[in-house]
C-alpha cells in the first residue's frame, strides 16, 4: 500500500440511521490483487479508529509519499523500504504473543477471514461483508461466515 493509494473522504456519521457524531473516513485503492486488475478500481473503506490510526502512523513516521508500511530498525528509525509480507505475519504473531494470545492461532490471512467471522457475529449481511473483504466467491466467503451466522442467527432457534 502506498500513500498515493489513500483518499481522505468526508467524515461519516457514527450511526448511519441517526445523524450525530461523525467519524474520519478514507478509502484505499487496492490496485492489482489476487482477484482484480489495477484498472478495476477496487477499494476498501476505513472508518473511525482504523482511519485515525493510519493517519497518525503517517504523521508520526513522517511519511508523505511512497510505501505506507515500512521497516523500522532496532533504534526506531523508519526506513524508506516497505516491509515484506512475511514481516506482516511476524508482526501479527509477535503482537498476539505480547497480548497473551497463542501466536500459532493468528496470521495475516486469518485477519481477513476473521473479519468475515466478526461481520457474522455483528449481524452484517454476507454481501455487505464481502464488499469490504473483496471476496469474489460466495462459497469461499460463506465458509468463514456460515458457522458463526448459524450460531447467532434466528434459524437455529426456530424449534426453541
Amino acid at each position: 500500500m502506498r500513500v498515493e493509494d489513500l483518499v481522505e473522504e468526508l467524515p461519516v456519521f457514527s450511526d448511519p440511521k441517526d445523524p450525530g457524531p461523525s467519524l474520519p473516513c478514507m478509502t484505499i485503492a487496492l490496485g492489482r490483487t489476487k482477484t482484480a486488475n489495477a484498472e478495476d478500481g477496487e477499494s476498501v473503506i476505513l472508518i473511525g479508529r482504523p482511519a485515525e490510526a493510519l493517519t497518525l502512523w503517517l504523521k508520526e513516521a513522517g511519511i508523505e509519499k511512497g510505501d505506507v508500511f515500512r521497516a523500522i530498525d532496532r533504534w526506531g528509525n523508519v526506513k524508506k523500504t516497505q516491509i515484506s509480507p512475511r514481516s506482516v505475519n511476524l508482526i501479527i504473531k509477535s503482537r498476539c504473543k505480547l497480548a497473551g494470545l497463542s501466536p500459532s492461532e493468528f496470521s495475516a490471512h486469518g485477519s481477513r477471514s476473521g473479519c468475515l467471522t466478526q461481520a457474522a457475529r455483528n449481524g452484517i449481511p454476507l454481501p455487505e461483508a464481502m464488499e469490504q473483504s473483496r471476496h469474489r466467491s460466495v462459497q469461499q466467503a460463506a465458509s468463514y461466515y456460515n458457522g458463526e451466522a448459524r450460531r447467532s442467527g434466528r434459524a437455529g432457534r426456530l424449534l426453541v
